[in-house]
C-alpha cells in the first residue's frame, strides 16, 4: 500500500476533479490528527510568523548596507521582489503546480493536498492560505536562490536581504488578499475586481484567471479570458 494511501484518510477517487461541495464541516486530509493540524492555518498566523522575517531582512538589508551603494538599488530590489518577481512566482506556482493536470493517482493525491481542496471547500476559512508546513520549507529554497544567484554569481550580497524582504512581503500579501477576496466585502475599485477575478477563477474559468493579487501575468500569458472585467494591476 502506498504510503499517501495509508497515510490520508479522504479518497481522492471518489471525488470529481471539478466537484464543488458546500458541506460546512472542511474535509478531513489526513488520518492523523497530528498531520491533521498542520493543514489549517489562519491569516492572523500567518502574520505573527512572517512580520517579523520581514522586518529582519528589511533591517538587515539597511545595516549592511555598502556605504558607496545608492539607497536606491535598496528600494528597487525590495520593489522588484514586491511587485514583480512575487507576483510572478504566485502565477507560475498556481497555474503550472497547483492546476497541473494529474496523471496518476499519487500525483492526484498531492494536487488535492496542495490545492485541490480549496476548490473542492473554498468557503473553508483555515484552508485559504498557505500553511506553514509548505511556506517555511519554500521560503528557505528561495532565499537559497537568491544567495546563490545575487551573492555567489553576481557579487551583490547586499540585495539578498531587501529582496528576500520584499518577495516574503508580497506573498504575505497574496494570502491576505486570497483570504479577502473569498471571506471579507470588498471596497474599493482594485480589491472589487481581485475579488470578481478569483471569483470566476473558481466558478466560471479554473483553467484561466491564475493570478490573484494582479491579473498582470494573465495578460502577459493571455489567461484571461476576454470578457474579464476592466484589469487592475494595483494590489489592494
Amino acid at each position: 500500500m502506498k504510503l499517501l494511501d495509508r497515510l490520508m484518510a479522504v479518497d481522492v477517487d471518489a471525488i470529481p476533479h471539478d466537484k464543488i461541495i458546500y458541506d460546512q464541516a472542511p474535509v478531513r486530509l489526513f488520518k492523523s490528527d497530528f498531520l491533521e493540524k498542520f493543514t489549517h492555518i489562519t491569516p492572523q498566523a500567518i502574520l505573527c510568523i512572517w512580520l517579523p522575517v520581514i522586518a529582519f531582512f528589511a533591517v538587515t538589508g539597511v545595516l549592511n548596507w555598502p556605504a558607496g551603494a545608492s539607497p536606491l538599488w535598496y528600494l528597487a530590489a525590495f520593489g522588484f521582489g514586491f511587485v514583480l518577481l512575487w507576483t510572478f512566482l504566485e502565477y507560475i506556482l498556481h497555474r503550472f503546480v497547483f492546476h497541473y493536470r494529474p496523471r496518476s493517482r499519487t500525483q492526484w493525491q498531492l494536487i488535492f493536498l496542495f490545492h485541490g481542496v480549496h476548490h473542492y471547500q473554498p468557503h473553508i476559512k483555515t484552508r485559504l492560505v498557505m500553511p506553514p508546513a509548505v511556506s517555511i520549507p519554500g521560503a528557505i529554497l528561495f532565499y537559497a536562490l537568491f544567495y546563490l544567484v545575487l551573492d555567489v554569481i553576481l557579487g551583490l550580497p547586499f540585495l539578498v536581504a531587501p529582496m528576500f524582504a520584499g518577495t516574503v512581503l508580497g506573498y504575505v500579501s497574496y494570502d491576505m488578499i486570497h483570504y479577502a477576496t473569498h471571506h471579507l466585502p470588498a471596497k474599493g475599485s482594485a480589491m472589487k475586481f481581485l475579488k470578481r477575478h478569483h471569483m470566476e477563477h473558481h466558478y466560471k474559468t479554473p483553467d484561466a484567471r491564475f493570478g490573484v493579487s494582479t491579473s498582470l501575468w494573465d495578460q502577459v500569458f493571455h489567461t484571461e479570458p476576454d470578457d474579464a472585467s476592466q484589469p487592475s494591476h494595483r494590489r489592494a
